[in-house]
């Protein structure tokens, strides 16, 4: 979809994932190294699986043969410290990616992976409540901005000119906490570690041979799931309970202690293997805490061509996303036209301005993904029910006799910002006829319902096509449109073990916790937003469509690449090590003054190391090398702990950022929406909703020198624009529109 584009990449690890995902795209990407350092601080394997489709080369700043590939070029990406002067690619969008954005009180602070995670609130909700927050031993920080960074260098080339594109890694992240920050305003929690807990029930049990995924909680969706459990588990505390009625915010201790008794004994008898055969048949809510032996196995990824050869490394993922063509436009112009200019496109506008998205579905998978375009401009329209309406407008709200109930989702109201809601039943056919008409008007349509949902309403890819040839579609369900368990019903939690997130989270002596937020959730959507750019790119340039088939399951293991590489290159699977890191020590969360207060520091080379020793009077010669430190890691870690736990954890890190050393800070919620950086890139919008009232929505990473982006608008009310959009857009009368909500077309 990119062909034609050509990308250079200067960054370190933290933007190597965007090339490759322009590069999956059809990008031309040529990666710069430097002769004196051509891996950064790569490992081999993260080095094979971001650059595979790249051609890499080695080249001084001055090599003419540089300046000649910069002068070509459409996108720079890079990171600090590359050294080229923007002048070099005159007419390119720059994409700069660094911790905490280019500007802001903290934007010469230095962070990895461990360090941005803590700014963010998510490690601090990360783990056990006895004991340190801890992280993923797999860098999510890099892997969220990867896809977000390639999202942000399309939108660069949908603005038709050269731009500056500023990106903080520690903003990208934010979401994958659910807008927990943004919600501090209205709702002051901190935020917690729960363990292998969601709320007060279990999430990850034990098995025979290993972890699986279970979610213990009530609401519509999850009844099938605990009536089948029950079916299986015969046991008089399970047997013959009304599960329509059950939550476990209103269940007694003893009464949820007693289901857990049951479910756990019954799990601890199966073997995950036959554990997810049970799910795969039954629809059972239930996921495996995967490894690569059973990722690399995978009938369904395998079914789904996922892996392919990598030389010299085994098999690795190709891609993130299925595309399949549609139909060549009739007056298709050249493959080799140029991109929109400014002036055609409207100059200083949001860069997607004037695309129109239609968006089907639940959760928070859609509509982050959507999210992207409306805070660039777009005009995104949700198509929703009263009949049937999305889970997540009633998630966290206790009071079901509440008539504002499906108004009072902090989560829906957190991912919706600046987007309308027209309620229609698409089972009747007014309904449906009414959703192909507003399809006819849309650039593109988004869905993450299963995969039998669309065209059961006669509103599949296949069925719009023929309504619009050029149109440009995203579906993006847990596993994917094709293969045998596509029908396999889950959400984020089993997204997250599925993928292998939960395996590599936690500590090695205890269970699998898992990322705060199920991390696939807020993961996925980023590849759909930049699949779905790429083919709205395409479809301006040739007026070809698409549609796009994502599997949210795919591109978590498409992001732990490295991860499946290393593992079939030793013939061992990396596991869960507590914040510990296999290159570098120290690298760890360590106590500070007050309570439930920590400091993150990493340590990468000797001269770093002398001088985090010196400052903590650690100095000690059987400490001087990286070998002999990673050797008494016990004896190093509870040293610094003793240092650290009397100190003020902002001053320190303030302090040690001063002297070049990476330091941060791990903030819980309150200190994330409170953080100077964040406040001074306008990170927090505040917006006035109808029913919840002033509030705080949180936006992406993304700054772009030529266009605008924010929100104006808070969540839509369900239904709130369904006159706005009949008149508006297709031109529906008063009369009209009464007599369709008299019919029941629309509610």
């Amino acid at each position: 979809m990119l062909e034609g584009i050509r990308v250079i990449d200067l960054t370190g690890e933290s933007g190597a994932l965007a090339a490759r995902v322009l590069a999956d795209l059809g990008a031309e990407v040529t990666r710069v190294e430097r002769p004196d350092a051509p891996h950064l601080r790569f490992s081999e394997a993260r080095h094979a699986a971001w650059t595979a489709r790249s051609t890499v080369v080695c080249l001084e700043r001055d090599d003419p043969a540089l300046g000649e590939l910069l002068a070509a070029a459409d996108v720079v990406l890079a990171t600090r410290g590359h050294g080229i002067e923007v002048s070099r690619a005159p007419a390119a969008v720059w994409v700069h990616l660094s911790p905490f954005g280019l500007t802001g009180p903290r934007s010469q602070w230095r962070a990895g992976d461990l360090g941005i995670l803590a700014a963010t609130g998510n490690l601090f909700a990360t783990g056990d409540p006895d004991r340190p927050p801890v992280r993923c031993a797999e860098p999510v920080s890099f892997a969220h901005v990867g896809p977000e960074a390639a999202f942000a260098a399309l939108t660069g080339l949908a603005t038709g000119g050269p731009q500056q594109i500023d990106v903080s890694i520690q903003e990208a992240v934010m979401i994958a906490s659910m807008g927990g920050a943004g919600r501090y305003a209205r709702d002051p929690d901190r935020g917690r570690r729960r363990g292998a807990n969601i709320g007060r029930t279990r999430e990850i049990w034990p098995c025979a041979d290993g972890w699986v995924s279970f979610g213990l909680r009530g609401g519509k969706a999850r009844i099938p799931s605990l009536e089948t459990l029950s079916a299986q588990v015969d046991h008089p505390t399970l047997t013959g309970r009304d599960w329509s009625t059950f939550s476990p915010n209103t269940t007694s201790d003893e009464d949820l202690a007693a289901i857990e008794e049951a479910v756990g004994a019954w799990f601890a008898t199966k073997t995950m293997g036959e554990l997810y055969a049970l799910a795969c048949e039954t629809n059972l809510m239930l996921a495996p805490i995967n490894s690569p032996e059973e990722l690399l196995a995978s009938e369904q990824l395998r079914a789904r061509g996922l892996f392919a050869p990598l030389a010299g490394v085994g098999a690795a993922p190709t891609t993130f996303v299925h595309v399949h063509d549609g139909p060549a436009s009739p007056d298709r112009l050249p493959t080799a036209a140029a991109r929109p200019t400014k002036e055609s496109f409207g100059g200083s506008v949001g860069a997607w301005t004037g695309t129109r998205i239609l968006e089907f579905g639940a959760g928070a998978a859609g509509p982050i993904a959507t999210r992207y375009f409306a805070e660039h401009g777009a005009d995104v329209i949700r198509i929703e029910s009263r009949g049937r309406p999305d889970f997540l407008r009633g998630y966290g709200v206790v009071d079901v006799d509440d008539p504002d109930r499906l108004e009072r989702s902090p989560l829906f109201d957190a991912l919706n910002p600046d987007k309308r809601s027209i309620a229609i039943d698409l089972k009747h056919p007014e309904g449906r006829a009414l959703a192909i008409e507003l399809v006819k008007t849309a650039d593109a349509v988004a869905e993450n319902f299963a995969p039998r949902a669309m065209p059961g309403l006669g509103l599949a890819y296949t069925d719009l096509v023929g309504h619009k040839p050029d149109l440009v579609m995203v579906s993006a369900c847990l596993n994917g449109q094709t293969g045998p368990h596509r029908d396999y019903p889950g959400f984020g939690g089993q997204g997250a073990a599925l993928a292998g997130f939960n395996y590599l989270t936690g500590w090695p002596d205890r269970e699998p916790v898992g990322p705060f937020g199920t991390i696939t959730d807020s993961l996925a959507p980023r590849f759909s937003a930049a699949a779905l750019a790429a083919a709205l790119l395409r479809r301006r340039r040739t007026g070809q469509g698409a549609y796009l088939d994502l599997s949210q399951v795919e591109a978590g293991v498409y992001a732990l690449s490295p991860w499946l590489i290393a593992h079939q290159a030793t013939g061992r699977a990396k596991q869960r090590m507590g914040n510990r890191a296999e290159r570098f020590a120290p690298h760890g969360v360590f106590p500070c003054a007050g309570e439930d207060r920590w400091i993150t520091l990493a340590v990468y080379t000797e001269p770093e190391w002398a001088t985090l020793a010196a400052q903590a009077g650690l100095a000690r010669p059987e400490w001087a090398s990286l070998d002999r430190r990673q050797a008494d890691l016990d004896a190093l870690e509870a040293a610094l702990a003793d240092w650290t736990s009397g100190q003020e954890a902002v001053a320190l890190a303030d302090h040690l950022q001063g002297l070049g050393l990476e330091a941060v800070p791990v903030a819980d919620f309150a200190d994330a929406n409170a953080d100077p950086q964040l406040r001074a890139r306008g990170h927090y919008v505040a917006l006035d909703h109808p029913v919840l009232g002033p509030g705080e929505y949180e936006r992406n990473g993304i700054r772009i020198s030529g266009a605008p982006c924010g929100y104006l608008a808070p969540s839509p009310t369900l239904g709130q624009h369904t006159h706005e959009v009949l008149a508006e857009v297709l031109g529906l009368d008063g009369t009209e529109i009464t007599r369709l909500r008299e019919a029941g077309a629309i509610q």
